[in-house]
């Protein structure tokens, strides 16, 4: 037997791990209501309490009132080291009047969604940036005996 080539089995074998670790994977996210309970709001008839007890508690509410709910779920999907890629997000705004009474349902998808950029401003702070030297030697000679560890002079 030639012990420089690998058996067929185990050249197989090596392959099939290196290859699973290149696939894509596909995870889900969020919290997305069943069907069955979203086929039970009634608008005009249910309140925030009877809301949250057939859909759960929301991703997130509106960012100035409490007047909006929103339920969110995306795919996504990665490949190897790549950054993700959203395949699909399913979003529920479920909205309430100022009596906390049920005012709508609206579903949207990927395509209702905006790219928001953002300000890459930064804010100015006081004093002056050190180089990587200084602040590798800017220490040095600045502690005196009586402040050297253990209280005392060597």
């Amino acid at each position: 037997m030639n012990t420089r080539h690998l058996p067929f089995p185990a050249v197989l074998a090596l392959a099939a791990v290196l290859l699973t670790g290149c696939a894509k994977d596909i995870d889900a996210r969020g919290n997305l209501p069943q069907p069955e309970a979203l086929a039970q709001l009634s608008v005009g008839e249910q309140t925030r309490q009877d809301v949250r007890g057939l859909l759960g508690t929301p991703a997130t509410t509106a960012v100035f009132d409490d007047e909006t709910w929103y339920y969110i779920s995306a795919h996504t999907t990665q490949y190897a080291f790549y950054p993700n890629h959203e395949l699909d997000r399913t979003v529920y705004a479920i909205s309430f009047d100022e009596r906390g009474i049920l005012k709508g349902v609206r579903k949207l998808g990927l395509e209702d969604g905006q790219n928001v950029n953002v300000a890459s401003r930064e804010t100015p702070t006081k004093g002056r940036e050190f180089s990587l030297i200084e602040q590798l030697i800017g220490n040095l000679g600045r502690l005196s005996s009586s402040q050297a560890p253990g209280g005392g002079p060597r």
